[in-house]
């Protein structure tokens, strides 16, 4: 028998060509078919195409915006630090056939009906979605338990508690993070799933959300996305293929005392809860000065398009566009890549919903710290949002080849 393993030619759609065979997939492993190297940038791959999964950074940042997320936040259940890589190296190449559309683990099809299949099997027959899976790492995996404490990077700061947080510690915070991005919920669903199912034992999840409706976009010459209150969202986010803006703003340096960050990144979370009902009742000229934009066009107040540069001082003190500009921050700039939620009602007949709020940048103290103090403290949007969630991560840079894996620098 062949020593290649069976489905290294097979994709998840020619897996339904087995019919009733079991699938006993063997160890998570990458096969001979990952996808191809890339940088993690924000080329298009066309419908339901493979975005590159090695490269120098992790896919799911610049890359073009996909239309569903799964994120999720996991605590450390281990404290054997050799079986956390471990864990780490089989979620690297679980990612690298999820990603490519190809299901976990590399062991032939066959019959072995005792043991659980390697994939959980509801994307079977679907294509790879642009999927894309994101690591990340919270400021606690830094303690005393894995020898990682001189190793926390000066940027990955506690966040201070904003004016008008009000934040649920269940829903806060975590050790790892993975966020999966797909065009098909069920894709970006699976990864998830399959990744925490890898880590039983060592990991559980502490928090997950799932979004919809991307509230940003990395393609400026796509049409701007709207969030929950009707308005465009994102108009001036970086682009995904500005390298300059990137590297400016958005990959890490290394510096501080974090070499293995280089060509990484830092990733908020925050978890944004719209007050809808109270918005709905709300007049169009309030919600268009709240903002500063047109709500139709998206034009800022006095000029006539979505992308006309913004007169920052003919909008009110308060407006959210003014607050949160580039030039009203000395220059703080963040990547946004934003989805809409709704999680049911609230029990009172309100509809839990909001905008799970992702912004990359290369330093949270420039980026997201100081434009959060100024919106937190004068934002006329306050009155009807609360920010209820929040973390913070440390994203290393990309997997550059199959014997690669997510953090083998911080841990080497």
């Amino acid at each position: 028998m062949s020593s290649q393993p069976r489905d290294a030619a097979f994709s998840r759609r020619a897996v339904l060509g087995w019919g009733g065979a079991g699938l006993a997939l063997g160890a998570a492993a990458a096969g001979g078919a990952v996808a191809a190297a890339g940088s993690g940038g924000s080329d298009s791959v066309g419908d339901g195409g493979a975005v590159p999964f090695h490269g120098p950074h992790q896919a799911g940042i610049a890359t073009a915006v996909q239309d569903r997320l799964h994120f999720a936040a996991f605590d450390v259940r281990t404290d054997d630090r050799a079986e956390l890589i471990r864990m780490l190296k089989d979620w690297t190449r679980a990612a690298e056939r999820m990603t490519a559309g190809r299901v976990v683990g590399g062991g032939a099809y066959g019959g072995v009906l005792e043991a659980p299949p390697d994939d959980t099997g509801e994307a079977l027959g679907l294509p790879p979605s642009r999927l894309t899976l994101t690591v990340g790492f919270g400021p606690s995996l830094f303690d005393d338990r894995f020898g990682l404490a001189k190793q926390r990077p000066d940027a990955l700061v506690d966040l201070p508690k904003f004016p008008g947080d009000n934040l649920d510690a269940a829903r806060s915070n975590g050790d790892l993070c993975i966020q999966a991005c797909a065009d098909d919920p069920q894709v970006a669903v699976h990864a998830i799933r399959n990744l925490a199912r890898i880590g039983f034992g060592k990991v559980a999840v502490r928090w997950s959300q799932l979004g919809f409706g991307k509230t940003s976009s990395t393609t400026p010459d796509a049409l701007t996305p709207r969030n929950l209150f009707g308005f465009k969202d994102g108009t001036r986010n970086v682009s995904g293929t500005d390298t300059s803006s990137l590297n400016q703003h958005v990959w890490a340096t290394g510096r501080g005392g974090a070499d293995w960050m280089t060509g990484g990144s830092y990733l908020v979370a925050r978890r944004i809860r719209m007050n809808i009902e109270t918005w709905d009742r709300t007049s169009l000229q309030e919600q268009e000065e709240v903002f500063g934009r047109d709500k139709r066009e998206g034009a800022p107040v006095t000029k006539a398009k979505e992308h006309d540069e913004p007169f920052l001082k003919a909008m009110k003190p308060e407006a959210h566009v003014r607050l949160a500009h580039p030039d009203s921050n000395h220059g703080a700039t963040i990547l946004r890549r934003g989805y809409s939620f709704t999680d049911g009602t609230d029990g009172l007949g309100r509809l839990e919903a909001g905008l799970f709020f992702l912004a990359y940048q290369s330093d949270p103290r420039t980026g997201f710290i100081p434009v959060q103090t100024s919106l937190a403290r004068s934002d006329a949007l306050n009155e009807y949002i609360q920010h209820v969630g929040s973390a913070l991560f440390a994203v290393p840079p990309g997997v550059r080849d199959t014997d690669d894996w997510w953090g083998r620098a911080l841990f080497a």
